[in-house]
């Protein structure tokens, strides 16, 4: 039996295309690299955090709690009268323990209790947080445990800086495919970080005015400084090649 040429040539074309596609396919590879950026950006906080302390002492446990109440109470009214709406409060821990007196040769004894309230205010209004520190103080906060100032996870900068950072990776990844000959596919996987730091600026200018008792107040100065953004991103990308 006689094969036709007309199928023998279609049958070597047929091989032809094959193998061509199978060297295509051997010939254009994927690889995946990790590539990271970072950017790191100055900017003007936008809220205080102020950490305070309403300590009362007595003999009598059920009076030292009482009398906490009643200051922090206090102090959280006047820090609304001063703050307004941009003062929020609330408070971060509550303890009352018993304070002991040791004596050589003696089982410590039950001399008081002290009732501990920290409250935790966050204001907006940066220009006025030595106000509320003194209207917390006068009220009855007696511990600034401390002031701190931060950006707000909302805030357009922390968006730009990590918008800047992953960039910078794409760049990176992008030349590593033209030095391979080929071109980014996809991002495989993505992470991100970012870290807050300040340092203290220009002290404002104190405010006098008149305390309760008519004589001059000075508001205590508060230094804001500016904010060190540093957002850090990392992407594992697939390079065709």
């Amino acid at each position: 039996m006689k094969t036709s040429p007309r199928i023998v040539l279609l049958c070597t074309v047929g091989l032809m295309l094959v193998f061509a596609v199978g060297c295509g396919r051997k010939s254009n590879r994927t690889t995946k690299v990790t590539v990271a950026g970072e950017s790191t950006a100055k900017v003007e906080p936008d809220t205080a955090v102020i950490v305070l302390g309403v300590v009362t002492q007595s003999a009598q446990a059920l009076t030292a709690q009482q009398e906490n109440a009643r200051k922090s109470a206090l102090v959280a009214a006047a820090v609304k009268s001063i703050g307004g709406p941009n003062a929020e409060t609330r408070t971060s821990d509550y303890t009352l323990q018993p304070q002991y007196d040791y004596r050589d040769n003696r089982l410590p004894k039950i001399i008081g209790y002290d009732a501990r309230n920290s409250i935790i205010i966050t204001t907006s209004d940066l220009k006025n947080v030595g106000g509320v520190i003194d209207a917390a103080s006068q009220a009855g906060a007696n511990s600034i445990e401390s002031v701190s100032f931060i950006v707000k996870q909302t805030s357009p900068a922390r968006g730009q800086a990590l918008a800047e950072a992953t960039q910078q990776a794409m760049n990176k990844a992008n030349s590593i495919a033209q030095a391979l000959g080929g071109r980014v596919l996809r991002v495989v996987e993505e992470s991100e970080g970012a870290t807050v730091g300040g340092q203290p600026a220009d002290i404002y200018e104190t405010d006098a005015r008149l305390d309760y008792t008519g004589r001059k107040a000075i508001t205590t100065p508060i230094a804001v400084g500016q904010l060190s953004i540093r957002s850090n991103v990392q992407l594992i990308v697939e390079i065709e090649s």
